[in-house]
């Protein structure tokens, strides 16, 4: 089959399209064929070695895809089911195994690309809007990249749990896809000061919760913009990590909550990522959660799709396509 693998860390030119060995599926493993896989800033953090791991690797953790073959003592699945993961790596390829634990199955409604596009980036809106952080109705909640794969549904999430929304983008379309997505005002980060507008918009009290995925860029501002006792959620870097910083702050800015969680811990048990995918399926086989496939690119022109994703000119998931 083939995959693409990343023998040095470094740029997109670094995803090479290979022949490798088909794998084989163990005990408790099935074989999946992939129908679309995700891309993600965490494939771009693997391959320029900000998350290091082993070289050689197939980068990518998200798709969905046909069970092609059973490993031993699989019952819980068939051969022709359709699955989605999110947490498995080397889904960057024609084929993968995955562990039946980390495998969801797709409910009848919702297409490959569809349940591809949802599974991370949904999952981590769920949590970000029911765990990190629980969302109540009258909170003020400020997103960046409201535009992004992960800011729309954390728009759509919080105004379903009856939020005030701010959202900030960086262009004028960007600013209609987050109007779109259900943002009561949208700031245009690069004409005006969020921290004022936010400022001004709370008549100077602040949001509850920032969800920034930004980082280096953001985070000062995004301290400035919260209540008292407010929640500051950073979960991702895209700008570049956050220097360190004295805690102290968190107090002399209204005794402030941060914290930097992950997907991985809040679908740990298998209870929770059934849980919490089921949740994401349940919103858009009724249409009540809109995914927004941007683009989808060949297997091949994986170095495109992370070329799009690191310039921010994508609005919504990128797929690629075995």
């Amino acid at each position: 089959m083939h995959a693409i693998r990343v023998h040095t860390y470094g740029g997109p030119e670094q995803l090479q399209f290979e022949e490798i060995e088909d794998p084989q599926p163990q005990a408790g493993e099935v074989l999946v064929e992939i129908a679309a896989a995700g891309v993600n800033f965490i494939d771009v953090y693997q391959r320029t070695g900000a998350y290091p791991g082993t070289l050689p690797f197939i980068p990518g953790s998200e798709a969905a895809g046909i069970v092609r073959a059973l490993g031993a003592d699989v019952s819980d699945l068939q051969v022709g089911d359709l699955v989605a993961y999110a947490t498995q790596p080397g889904s960057y390829a024609q084929a993968v195994v995955v562990p039946t634990s980390k495998l969801v199955p797709v409910p009848q409604g919702v297409d490959a690309q569809v349940a591809a596009a949802a599974m991370l980036q949904g999952m981590t809106a769920q949590f970000l809007t029911h765990s990190a952080y629980p969302i109540k109705a009258g909170d003020y909640v400020l997103v960046h990249a409201a535009a992004g794969g992960v800011g729309a549904l954390l728009v759509q999430m919080a105004k379903q749990r009856g939020a005030t929304v701010f959202g900030t983008v960086s262009t004028p379309a960007k600013a209609e896809l987050a109007k779109a997505a259900g943002a009561d005002e949208v700031i245009m980060y690069t004409q005006t000061s969020f921290v004022d507008e936010v400022k001004r918009l709370t008549a100077g009290k602040g949001v509850q919760v920032v969800y920034d995925s930004v980082g280096k860029t953001t985070f000062d501002g995004s301290l400035d913009c919260l209540a008292r006792r407010g929640y500051m959620i950073l979960f991702g870097q895209s700008s570049g990590a956050v220097p360190p910083f004295n805690p102290q702050i968190l107090n002399s800015k209204g005794s402030l909550f941060l914290t930097r969680p992950t997907l991985f811990h809040y679908i740990a048990e298998r209870e929770d990522l059934l849980q919490r995918a089921g949740d994401i399926f349940n919103m858009i086989q009724p249409g009540t959660l809109k995914i927004r496939i941007d683009r989808t690119f060949p297997l091949a022109q994986a170095g495109d799709a992370h070329r799009l994703l690191e310039s921010r000119g994508s609005s919504g998931k990128l797929l690629l396509i075995p």
